[in-house]
C-alpha cells in the first residue's frame, strides 16, 4: 500500500527547491512513499501559527524559535525513542555550532536541522577584491556609498541581537532587561550610521532582496549583515556571484550572529508517523545533505556538507568562508512565546533606527517585551 506524505517549506530555492528534489529521490529508496511538497511565504515561514499547519501537513520546515511552543503544545511528534536514537546521536555530532541543539526542548527532540544559517556578510568579489573586515572598513565602503543593508523590523531586531553580542552582551539573558542601557546604545549607535548610510528604501528590505539586488547591479559591492543564501554565491542563479564570509569583527571577533536556519518536524497529528520519520532523517543524512539536498538549492545543516570539497568549490567556499560565524552564533531565548515577543518587538528597532524613538523609549518597549513574553528566571 502506497503512502502520501504532504510538507510544507517557504518560497525559495533553498527552500523548496531543496525538498522537492530530495523527494524525488526518495521515491528510489521508498518507492511506497511519495512526498508532495508545498510552498508559503518567507514571511509566513517565520511568523505563522503552526496549529493549523500541523492539520493539514506530515512534514513541516519551520524556524527552530517555534520548537518550544510546539513541543509544549503537543504540535510536534518526539524524533528521539522511535528508533532511530543512533541516527539522531550522529545528526547531533555533524551539528553546525548549536542548529541541531535548538529543535530539542523539554527532553526531547522536535525536529531535525535541515538548514544552517546565521547574520553574516555578502560581496561581489568582481566589484570589491578585498571587503571589510571589521565595522570600521565597514562604515568607511558605506560612505564611499557601495554597502547595502536590510533592516526591516525582523532584521533590524536580527541585527541588534547580533551586533551587541559582537561587543560583549548578549540581549534577553535577564529578567525584565533586553540590553543594559550602555550595550543599547553603543549598537544602535553603530547600525544608526550604518542606516544614514545605505539607501532610504533597505528599512523595507529582507535578506532576499539585498541579495537580489546586490547580483544584479554594479552599484553596491558590499552587505555586512544579512542571512547567508548560498543559491547566491553558486554559478547560474543570478547574473552575478556573492561571496560569502564572516560577519565584522568585534570585540568578541565573529561571534554573536543571530542564528537562523530551518528544521524538519513531524506533525503529531500525522496518520504516517513512521514513514514521516524515517524520510525526515533520510533527508538530514550527510550523504544526502550534500548531494541531492544541496544540488536541488539547499543550505544543509549537516557538518559534513559544510566541509564538503564539492559544495565548497561550488559556491564560492560559502560554508568555510561563514562557518566560524555560525559556530560562534547567538541562539535566541527558549521559550514558548517568544515569537511573539519578536513579531511585537521588531518595529521598534526599525522605528528607532529611522529617528521615530529614542533610545531611552526603544529601551523601555524591549525590556517590556522582555517582562511581558519571556519566563526568565
Amino acid at each position: 500500500m502506497s503512502v502520501t506524505l504532504r510538507g510544507i517549506t517557504w518560497e525559495h530555492a533553498r527552500g523548496y527547491g531543496s525538498v522537492a528534489a530530495s523527494a524525488r529521490a526518495y521515491r528510489e529508496v521508498a518507492p511506497g512513499v511519495e512526498v508532495r511538497w508545498e510552498q508559503r511565504s518567507l514571511q509566513s515561514f517565520a511568523d505563522q501559527a503552526l496549529e493549523d499547519l500541523v492539520e493539514q501537513y506530515d512534514l513541516l520546515v519551520i524556524d527552530h524559535p517555534h520548537i518550544p511552543h510546539a513541543a509544549e503544545h503537543g504540535l510536534l511528534a518526539r524524533l528521539d525513542g522511535v528508533g532511530h536514537d543512533d541516527e539522531l546521536a550522529l545528526l547531533q555530532a555533524q551539528s553546525v555550532g548549536a542548529s541541531h541543539a535548538t529543535y530539542a526542548h523539554a527532553g526531547g527532540q522536535w525536529g531535525l536541522a535541515t538548514d544552517a544559517a546565521a547574520q553574516v556578510a555578502a560581496y561581489r568579489p568582481d566589484l570589491l577584491p578585498e571587503p571589510p573586515r571589521d565595522w570600521a572598513g565597514v562604515i568607511a565602503l558605506a560612505e564611499q556609498g557601495r554597502v547595502l543593508w536590510p533592516y526591516k523590523p525582523v532584521d533590524a531586531f536580527s541585527s541588534l541581537v547580533t551586533v551587541a553580542a559582537g561587543y560583549g552582551e548578549e540581549a534577553m539573558r535577564a529578567p525584565g532587561c533586553f540590553l543594559t542601557a550602555d550595550a543599547l546604545a553603543e549598537a544602535m549607535d553603530l547600525l544608526r550610521r550604518l542606516a544614514r548610510l545605505v539607501p532610504d528604501d533597505n528599512r523595507a528590505w529582507n535578506p532576499i532582496q539585498t541579495a537580489d539586488a546586490l547580483s544584479t547591479s554594479d552599484r553596491y559591492a558590499y552587505c555586512p549583515l544579512l542571512f547567508g543564501y548560498t543559491n547566491y554565491s553558486r554559478g547560474g542563479f543570478r547574473p552575478h556571484r556573492l561571496r560569502y564570509i564572516d560577519i565584522p569583527a568585534s570585540r568578541r571577533g565573529v561571534s554573536g550572529s543571530l542564528l537562523g536556519g530551518a528544521g524538519i518536524a513531524v506533525s503529531a497529528r500525522s496518520r504516517a508517523l513512521p514513514e514521516a520519520i524515517d524520510y525526515a532523517f533520510w533527508l538530514d543524512s550527510a550523504a544526502v545533505q550534500e548531494g541531492v539536498y544541496y544540488d536541488g538549492g539547499g543550505q544543509p545543516g549537516n557538518a559534513v556538507a559544510w566541509e564538503s570539497e564539492r559544495t565548497n568549490a561550488d559556491s564560492l567556499d560559502f560554508f568555510r568562508g561563514t562557518r566560524a560565524t555560525l559556530e560562534g552564533a547567538y541562539v535566541r531565548p527558549r521559550f514558548a512565546r517568544y515569537i511573539e515577543l519578536q513579531n511585537a518587538l521588531s518595529e521598534h528597532v526599525t522605528d528607532a533606527l529611522v529617528g521615530r524613538l529614542t533610545d531611552d523609549e526603544l529601551r523601555a518597549r524591549l525590556d517590556e517585551g522582555v517582562e511581558q513574553w519571556l519566563e526568565l528566571t
